[in-house]
């Protein structure tokens, strides 16, 4: 009897079609690797479905830093927005399925973006012109929770990193000088809801937000909602649940006063 061999699914998202499949038929030529390809985030986030709904999960996610954005046209991500890009991906594919392993592939080195492909959730970033056998070594250490960055990057990773755990430490510090009604306010901001969606939901005049929300930006030094919800998310700040009605007990406001 022969022995089995355990055998490694790997998942590669890139929507240049060429580069998918050429990657996609040199690791399944790898006696222990399953491949499938994608060319969407959407047609990916279905495989991933897929494979657990037939009991055959994927362990590896190779995606393209770049997916679904022209590579002379990636811009950086404005304050308080998600990253266009492969790194979104990684960060919804890590939420659905945190037991898969994401690797970013790059045309280019870029320590700002490998540090927000990390932060998403991405155990390696690896360059696209790598060998098979670099890219082989990498999908295998990843799954022993290494992770893979190239030497050259290391430095300015560790600079943005340490530079994000310093930002995000004093947006904390300020997040915690709100009262508890203007941290629920901020939550209705940081789901994306207008003044007088959170005046509706927290039974208050449009007016008491106003002020609400005036006092936010204050006490958070900023000039704008975006920059708001930008400074609440880095402070780990979540959306308010936009079914959750108003905690029993909770002191209700109408017309500006207390009812």
């Amino acid at each position: 009897m022969g022995v089995s061999v355990a055998r490694i699914r790997v998942l590669v998202v890139d929507d240049h079609r060429v580069f998918a499949e050429s990657l996609a038929a040199a690791l399944a030529a790898e006696p222990d690797v399953d491949v499938a390809a994608a060319g969407t985030g959407p047609a990916a986030m279905r495989c991933l479905d897929r494979g657990v709904a037939e009991g055959r999960r994927f362990d590896v996610l190779l995606v393209d830093a770049d997916l679904g954005v022209p590579a002379a046209a990636v811009p950086p991500p404005r304050e308080g927005e998600p990253a266009a890009d492969g790194i979104s991906l990684v960060a919804g594919v890590r939420k659905a399925q945190p037991a898969v392993r994401a690797v970013v592939l790059a045309e280019k080195d870029d320590a700002r973006r490998a540090a927000l492909a990390l932060q998403a959730g991405a155990s390696g970033w690896v360059a696209k012109d790598s060998s098979l056998q670099r890219l082989l070594a990498v999908v295998r250490g990843v799954l022993r929770d290494e992770t893979h960055l190239p030497p050259a990057l290391l430095t300015g990773v560790l600079r943005e990193l340490t530079a994000a755990r310093r930002h995000r430490t004093e947006s904390e510090r300020l997040v915690e000088s709100l009262t508890p009604r203007e941290r629920e306010v901020l939550r209705c901001m940081v789901a994306g809801l207008g003044r007088k969606a959170v005046a509706e939901r927290l039974f208050l005049s449009p007016h008491t937000v106003r002020t609400h929300m005036q006092n936010v930006l204050g006490k958070l030094g900023v000039h704008s909602t975006l920059a708001a919800v930008a400074l609440a998310r880095r402070a780990g700040v979540g959306p308010a649940p936009l079914s959750a009605p108003v905690l029993a007990g909770e002191v209700v406001e109408r017309g500006g006063q207390p009812a």
